[in-house]
């Protein structure tokens, strides 16, 4: 199947990025919010992006408005109704998402192919709210979406390999550098990822080292560009939280369970960097 036509479900952090590279991919890109407010904002995320990477070099002018050319917004599932495929990237919440994708299954052509932006939950789950499960994969993007070039591609029993081999040169048509994942909750890198970040926090709380030698040690010690606890700020603590919460239901197992003070600090509204305070400072936010 040719893909021509791009729909991203949602303008946030995540939506705002897929849909800046789709756009300067060459694909029509239609994104979807829920107000007209929050696709201004979503907008206005995926101008500033660019006029960033045309300041730093990186981007040619005529690129830049080309992309923009390309991209717009609406508030109406009905105007998908043209996409090739659509990417899902909304609240990280199963039922928001069924809702979703069971309106647009309503609101689409029958070949168009759905994805979800989702880092834990499963895709099976989110297909079978659908009449095309044959149809349905993951794509899991990695943030920031324009600069990080993992995808991951998620295939579930049902997905077809027409869908799969489509989803993952679409992928490729991006720039991107995507991997093939099982659906499990986690997939590959937030399975290995997310125990390791637990366990940083663990060791904090049993005073195996101080916040600063912990991610040091890791830096220095096993070559990490960021150690964990000053990475968990940069993720997001309520972040992290709330996908170990779903991938410990998921397994049952210790390593996904949340430390206490992890759920100490969510709690206490320290969400890291986006918040101005997690484990590190970072003085005002906007």
């Amino acid at each position: 199947m040719k893909i021509e036509r791009v729909g991203v479900l949602g303008a946030g952090l995540m939506g705002s990025g897929i849909a800046e590279v789709a756009a300067k991919a060459g694909y029509r890109t239609l994104v979807r919010e829920v107000s007209e407010e929050l696709a201004r904002k979503g907008l206005s995320r995926v101008e500033n992006s660019l006029a960033r990477a045309v300041e730093r070099g990186k981007l040619a002018g005529a690129v830049r408005d080309a992309a923009r050319a390309r991209l717009s917004t609406t508030t109406s599932l009905e105007e998908l109704s043209d996409c090739d495929i659509l990417i899902e990237a909304i609240v990280e919440n199963l039922d928001a998402k069924k809702e979703t994708f069971r309106a647009l299954d309503a609101a689409c052509k029958p070949a168009a192919i759905f994805c979800s932006n989702t880092s834990s939950l499963t895709i099976t789950e989110m297909s079978a709210a659908t009449s095309r499960p044959d149809r349905f994969a993951g794509l899991h993007f990695f943030n920031p979406v324009p600069v990080m070039k993992l995808v991951e591609v998620v295939r579930t029993i049902a997905t077809s390999e027409e869908t799969e081999k489509t989803v993952f040169d679409f992928a490729r048509s991006l720039g991107k550098e995507p991997i093939r994942a099982n659906d499990n909750s986690g997939f590959v890198v937030n399975r290995l990822l997310v125990p390791y970040l637990l366990d940083a926090v663990r060791a904090l709380e049993e005073g195996v080292g101080t916040k600063e030698d912990i991610d040091r040690g890791m830096e220095l010690g096993c070559g990490h560009p960021m150690g964990p606890l000053r990475l968990l700020d940069f993720v997001g603590l309520d972040t992290t939280y709330a996908i170990a919460e779903i991938m410990f239901n998921e397994y049952r197992e210790k390593r996904f369970a949340p430390p206490p003070l992890l759920k100490r600090l969510v709690l206490a509204g320290r969400f890291g960097k986006k918040s101005g305070r997690g484990f590190y400072e970072y003085g005002e936010t906007k």
